[in-house]
């Protein structure tokens, strides 16, 4: 007689997900019963490669954070998936030495001496934070606050100067470093999906490990990383458009009364399957939307618990931080192929934070305020006429309300407060083609915020927060009144690794973490 098999059901197949199922058929396929549930209809979660304009783009994730013992890279590397001859692909290139700096108005601010102290001034200040050097003045828990005070500390202390290399005095010293900082300050926010700094928590930013080496795209795509993994499952494992409505599971001691699998699950079909374990591997942002609408204030989106997860689970899932970040992809007119490798820099873009003169009025009042806190447009690799910008929180947002040629022309008002006439270093490399460089056909981009089933981009450390909650996020139901998990409902993805947080490793290491954690508890040895 044959045993019945565990089963497993998983719920949502992004990185985690998948490689929880992997770990899982590939060390004991014949203990368990498994099934990955994906409410939509593709696999990949928040990784999501696509093709724009004859380039491989990537909408979701998009960086190998670090190549020094990351998971992600060792699988990019053993699948061959680094290296692509047949399709250009989203890489960034020509960061950083090939950047240019211009203020708005159209003034390129001098490196050596201007951006490239306040550069340093702002590395040094997030150095010492990751490191655990900082300090919050005045008890204050912010990082935004710990970072203005720096910055007010450096320009008390710095050298009195009045060049600032604006031929027409429309910028101050005090301003243009002013703006430079605040440049800084909105690629954070990208790097944290935080929408203010304010909001961000200094403490846990010494938690925050980074691989060491280099930062690197996927030539073949993230999304061959997940097909990878997904390859590696019995057909039928995978189920797609099944979008999970509720969750019943016993709270006391993890055992029904009538011998039944201790969790049913019901989907928005009205689809009813048991399991002896759920891993649920959805977005904080869905979580936070099923705690928002038991308080009155959610959307009526998320997974309702039955009965409701308990007090510690909950309040983890409100303190938590969860932001939006969402990629704008433009594709530049161009007359020549020679004009399109010709055609843009790396821009850093130095919006002016306090417009006085009329020429900057005109300037701001063109420029939309979705805009203003991007901090650059650049090819996505030297010399493509697909140019990429990042936009974070309200911006972020909004951004996925307008239409397309809204953004073009908001795009266009913002080039021509930055890129007037070129300037004298530029001026070489526009041969004589400023129009067609700074026109653009069309756009693309991503839609985290309002798409249903992420809500958002990843998750972040809040005021008010810690990493204990993402420890609590990671701990699974129920307890047990012996303190030993029954392991009814477990959590993974980016938002439950307390060190690894907001990157796709950290939802790899969820899944793994997940996967043995069932492993160990039936007697199994992982491989």
């Amino acid at each position: 007689m044959v045993a019945k098999k565990v089963k497993i059901a998983i719920i949502g197949a992004g990185m985690a997900g998948l490689t929880a199922a992997n770990r899982l058929y590939t060390t004991s396929h014949d203990l368990f019963d498994l099934t990955v549930f994906e409410a939509g209809h593709r696999i990949g979660g928040r990784i999501l490669t696509s093709d724009f304009a004859g380039d491989r783009i990537e909408t979701g994730a998009t960086w190998i954070h670090g190549i020094g013992g990351s998971p992600v890279y060792a699988l990019a590397t053993e699948q061959n998936l680094l290296e692509d001859s047949s399709c250009n692909w989203e890489r960034m290139d020509g960061f950083p030495s090939d950047q240019l700096t211009i203020a708005e108005g159209g003034f390129m601010v001098d490196q050596d001496h201007i951006a490239g102290p306040i550069s340093s001034l702002y590395r040094g200040l997030m150095d010492d934070a990751r490191t655990g050097h900082a300090t919050s003045p005045d008890g204050d828990p912010s990082v935004g606050v710990y970072l203005r005070r720096g910055f007010q500390q450096y320009q008390a202390t710095r050298a009195p100067s009045a060049d600032t290399g604006c031929r027409d005095d429309t910028w101050s010293l005090e301003a243009l470093e002013e703006s430079l900082f605040a440049m800084e300050e909105c690629i954070e926010r990208v790097c944290t999906s935080a929408d203010n700094l304010s909001d961000l928590n200094l403490s846990a930013e010494s938690e925050y490990i980074d691989f060491p080496g280099e930062h690197i795209t996927i030539a073949k795509g993230y999304s061959r990383i997940v097909e990878h993994l997904a390859s590696g499952l019995p057909p039928g494992t995978i189920r797609l458009g099944q979008r999970l409505r509720r969750v019943e599971w016993c709270s006391g001691d993890g055992t029904p009364t009538d011998g039944s699998s201790p969790v049913r699950l019901q989907f928005s079909d009205n689809t009813v399957v048991h399991a002896d374990h759920v891993i649920v591997t959805v977005s904080l942002g869905v979580l936070k939307a099923e705690i928002g609408k038991e308080s009155g204030k959610g959307n009526g989106i998320g997974i309702h618990f039955d009965p409701a997860l308990p007090d510690f689970k909950r309040e983890a899932i409100r303190r938590l931080g969860w932001g939006v970040v969402n990629k704008l992809f433009m594709e530049m007119e161009t007359e020549t192929e020679m004009e399109s490798r010709e055609a843009f820099p790396f821009l850093r873009m130095v919006f002016n934070q306090d417009p006085k003169d009329e020429r900057m009025k005109r300037h701001a009042s063109k420029i939309p305020w979705w805009i203003r806190k991007t901090g650059s447009i650049c090819p996505i690799y030297s010399g493509s006429h697909v140019l990429l910008a990042w936009f974070v929180g309200k911006e972020a947002t909004h951004l996925e309300s307008l239409d397309d040629e809204e953004i073009i022309r908001g795009v266009h008002a913002t080039l021509d407060a930055f890129l007037p006439t070129c300037g004298a270093k530029y001026a070489a490399r526009c041969t004589g083609t400023e129009t067609a460089m700074r026109r653009i056909r069309s756009v693309k981009r991503s839609r985290w915020a309002t798409d249903p089933l992420f809500l958002g981009s990843y998750s972040y450390v809040s005021i008010g927060s810690s990493g204990d909650d993402l420890d609590l996020m990671a701990e699974p139901l129920p307890r047990g009144k012996d303190e030993v998990p029954r392991l009814q409902i477990l959590f993974g993805g980016e938002a439950t690794h307390r060190t690894h947080y907001s990157t796709t490793h950290g939802a790899y290491y969820s899944g793994i973490r997940e996967a043995d954690r069932l492993l160990q508890f039936y007697n199994v040895t992982s491989v």
